[in-house]
């Protein structure tokens, strides 16, 4: 009768496991693992890149090879491309 009521124990902590590990990404299913959307519009870059607005603004002026997509009218930035880009060496050597 002990055995059972294990079981039934470890049952209930693994369903609560994975309930818990699949809400983690409840309002944002298509984000990445590591909690960052694939793709933020430009008006919200300026929270993810941790720059104030007029900063993003000046740097996609100075660099619009930024890698980007234009869906429907609005600019999409692909946050991995995007921090790779900025951290690649290319960036630098132009300035």
């Amino acid at each position: 009768m002990e055995i059972d009521f294990f079981w039934i124990g470890a049952g209930l902590a693994l369903l609560g496991y994975f309930i818990g590990n699949g809400l983690k990404n409840f309002k944002n299913p298509k984000g990445s693992p590591s909690g960052t959307p694939l793709l933020i519009k430009e008006r919200d870059l300026f929270v993810y890149l941790r720059l104030r607005p007029e900063e993003v603004r000046e740097l996609l002026e100075k660099y619009p090879d930024a890698p980007k997509l234009l869906l429907k009218g609005t600019t999409y930035y692909p946050y991995e491309q995007l921090v790779q880009w900025l951290s690649s060496e290319d960036l630098y050597k132009k300035q």
